[in-house]
């Protein structure tokens, strides 16, 4: 006869592969509608859909999360390809287990200062690990890509910061300003769902526009330096050499536009108060 801790570990087990599977289907349906427009770099995609693992990270844990992400990103990319991608399982599956993984472990003990931080290291480094992955295990070892193969060491490095600060940049806002909405909306239609912390902190405590605030301005400015360096020192023409005039002009681009955009929203976000949580 089962006991009662027995029961509650299989409910727990089975609520988690629930979860799991909910984050891998909606990240994957998230991912493919965007999938189609690329990073200037010739590589990668706009994907605001991390809303979803990071949302899963924060309700359900490193686990659902992270298992979650990497079969979403799986289903989305074989779905684009026709196939299993190859590309995928080297790079994007790894880098988004670890990053959403980590996302669940930093926002175990929640607070919405740790999930700012959490959404800073986990999009900071999953992005790199899936850049690095993609450039190296994946384009030159595994298809040996003549392109790839006759990078520099400087190329190559530009190319892997390139992708990856482009991700940053185009993921942070959704993550800062629209996860925090559904994990409030989580909370109140689904309150035993949600741990207590996060129950707490989503629908009673407001929250912190100076942390949101400075989490979006100083990459935004950020973003205007590179741009900047770009224009005025010997970068851009290196560049140029590295990666031809029009693939230099998109990323020059990107930063500006991308750094307007993040500081403008942290602006707003700190002057009027645009995120307000009313308390319960």
């Amino acid at each position: 006869m089962e006991t009662q801790e027995t029961i509650v570990t299989k409910r727990s087990l089975s609520l988690n592969v629930a979860l799991m599977a909910m984050c891998a289907g909606l990240y994957a349906i998230g991912s493919f509608i965007t999938s189609t427009i690329p990073s200037p770099w010739g590589a990668g995609q706009f994907r605001p859909a991390v809303i979803i693992p990071a949302l899963f990270a924060v309700i359900a844990g490193p686990f659902p999360a992270g298992v979650g992400a990497a079969l979403g990103t799986l289903i989305a990319d074989s779905a684009k390809y026709g196939r299993i991608y190859e590309g995928s399982l080297l790079a994007a599956v790894p880098g988004n287990f670890i990053g959403f993984y980590l996302f669940g472990l930093i926002t175990k003990k929640f607070t919405w200062g740790r999930f700012v931080l959490a959404s800073n290291v986990t999009l900071t480094l999953a992005n790199l690990i899936v850049a690095t992955l993609y450039v190296t295990l994946f384009k030159i070892f595994y298809l040996a890509e003549p392109k790839y193969l006759a990078f520099s060491s400087e190329a190559m490095v530009a190319y892997i910061l390139g992708l990856t600060i482009w991700w940053f940049v185009t993921m942070l806002p959704f993550v800062l300003i629209v996860t925090p909405i559904l994990v409030r909306a989580v909370s109140m239609a689904f309150p035993s769902l949600v741990p207590e912390d996060v129950r707490i902190n989503s629908l009673k405590n407001e929250l912190p526009q100076r942390t949101f605030s400075l989490a979006l301005l100083v990459p935004g400015i950020i973003m205007v330096l590179i741009g900047l360096i770009i224009t005025l020192t010997p970068v851009g023409s290196q560049m140029i050499a590295f990666f031809k005039e029009p693939t230099t002009i998109l990323v020059q681009g990107m930063f500006y536009i991308s750094g307007v955009v993040l500081t403008a929203l942290g602006l707003l976000m700190r002057t009027r108060r645009i995120m307000k949580f009313t308390k319960s």
